[in-house]
């Protein structure tokens, strides 16, 4: 087979991965997070200039072009910096991120957008240094290059701060022998002609969860372990091993009485819960005027403004809906493109939200966070900010202390679960039904890729945002009124 350090990867965390993928492409389901794939290549353009000026191997489908390019270079240089160079050595291919060359001395650089050294990151230039070593280059030194999350922007980004860079060059020449038997083993497996079956393990969801899940747990009943949530991953795997996974084995188990409450519930249909005494508690706990907050924020690698970090939350929206003297009236804010949006925001909040009125959150702890972010930021707004902060309280109470409990929660109190089954045909409460934008996810990329767009798109796109986030706090609202309703 032709290998790559992708399918390498892939291949030790589980062979079949890779035959599904060859030979039954259509069954998976795409786990790949969009932002996850974005950041990590925006990472990687960043990292191309940590040693300065360098030769780029440009992508080609026909990787022999990209393979001459790299021995064009090589020989062109006495000393170079290379990124994505490219080699192959008996169909086994790879790109290096960054490769330094000093006369025929040779170091290797793999960059991850993470924030710690990954087993996973080892295993993948184990493999690179492999392909480079059997080829006769002399690699010296093997450093995975990953985020340094204490480093804060100040002026300029510094690249030497923004990376760490560590030294794995031992234990990935102690690896080769097993990087040998590794491919060997993954070549005989892809020669099979028939599908050989793989018990469902660990593996299927670490590192990475496996596009495949669904297909290779078909066997599986409708309602079964895997879906309990909230459950160590575990703990799921082994009381799959010992045969237990349906609802009904698992009924028969000692769990806790929140698993208990998800089983009992789906496996009898049985009617929504509802301790109508603590909920009414709660309920009295919040006073008029009442304000409903949602915050969309984006998280980049690399900090673009000072006093940042890498992957603070950068609030860049809000929507504000609140109800005063029995009317509900609605605000808003979304930053233009292109600029540090907190400042802006921030001044917009403090003149939004009065002092000492009742603000309610659902997962109150994000909004809290980013409240305070921006309090520490701005001192002039601090205590503005920081009384906001501290009369902030949390509409998921209810539903995480399971006072308020239905079938379709499936176990989960998040809002992506509470709002579909509290309101299962109100159209105007349905996220499908919004125009390009539909979760936060969405929501993100698009706000960072806003600069790009021409104005026409520009316009839709801002709409959309601004619909998407006002949705978010008018289903606080009606999840709000709900709670009342059936307390009555």
């Amino acid at each position: 087979m032709n290998l790559s350090k992708s399918k390498y990867c892939k291949g030790l965390q589980c062979k079949k991965m890779l035959w599904l993928e060859k030979n039954k492409p259509e069954e998976a389901i795409d786990k790949n997070n969009e932002s996850i794939l974005e950041n990590g290549n925006f990472i990687h353009e960043i990292a191309k200039y940590l040693f300065g000026e360098h030769v780029n191997i440009n992508y080609s489908d026909n990787l022999n072009e990209m393979i001459k390019d790299t021995q064009i270079t090589m020989e062109s240089y006495k000393d170079v910096i290379i990124t994505e160079a490219s080699f192959n050595y008996d169909n086994n291919f790879c790109s290096v991120d960054i490769l330094k060359k000093n006369n025929d001395k040779y170091e290797m650089y793999e960059v991850k957008s993470s924030t710690e050294v990954k087993d996973i990151f080892i295993n993948d230039i184990s493999y690179q240094y492999y392909v480079l070593s059997s080829l006769g280059l002399d690699v010296k030194k093997c450093f995975i290059v990953y985020i340094n999350n204490k480093y804060v922007r100040n002026g300029t980004l510094d690249l030497n701060s923004l990376f760490i860079k560590e030294d794995v060059t031992d234990i990935i020449k102690n690896m080769q022998e097993d990087v040998i038997n590794n491919i060997n083993d993954i070549n005989k497996y892809m020669n099979n002609e028939n599908e050989i079956k793989e018990d469902i393990d660990i593996k299927c969801f670490k590192p990475y969860e496996c596009a495949f899940f669904k297909y290779c747990s078909s066997h599986l009943p409708e309602n079964n372990v895997f879906d309990i949530a909230n459950m160590h991953l575990k703990t799921k795997v082994e009381y799959y091993k010992k045969g237990i996974y349906s609802f009904e084995d698992l009924s028969k188990e000692k769990l806790k009485d929140d698993y208990n409450m998800q089983i009992e519930y789906e496996l009898y249909d049985k009617e929504d819960y509802v301790n109508k005494e603590k909920i009414k508690e709660f309920l009295n706990s919040l006073t008029m005027p009442l304000y409903f907050l949602d915050f969309e924020t984006f998280q980049m690698p690399v900090p673009l403004y000072d006093g940042i970090k890498p992957f603070d939350k950068i609030p860049f929206q809000y929507s504000l809906h609140y109800i005063e003297d029995g009317q509900l009236y609605h605000k808003e804010f979304l930053s233009e493109a292109g600029i540090d949006p907190r400042r802006k925001l921030a001044e917009k909040l403090v003149e939004d939200i009065p002092i000492n009125v009742c603000v309610l959150a659902y997962n109150m702890g994000f909004e809290k966070s980013v409240i305070k972010a921006l309090a520490n930021t701005y001192e002039d707004l601090s205590e503005h900010l920081m009384n906001i902060h501290d009369n902030i309280k949390d509409l998921m109470i209810p539903f995480k202390n399971k006072e308020y409990y239905n079938k379709n929660f499936h176990g989960s109190y998040s809002i992506k679960y509470v709002l579909p089954a509290l309101f299962p045909n109100d159209p105007d409460l349905d996220y499908k039904n919004l125009d390009l934008i539909h979760n936060g996810t969405e929501a993100m990329n698009s706000f960072i890729d806003l600069e790009n767009k021409n104005k026409e798109e520009l316009k839709k796109y801002r709409e959309s945002l601004l619909k998407y986030c006002k949705l978010d706090t008018y289903a606080m609202v009606k999840i709000y009124e709900k709670l009342k309703e059936v307390t009555k």
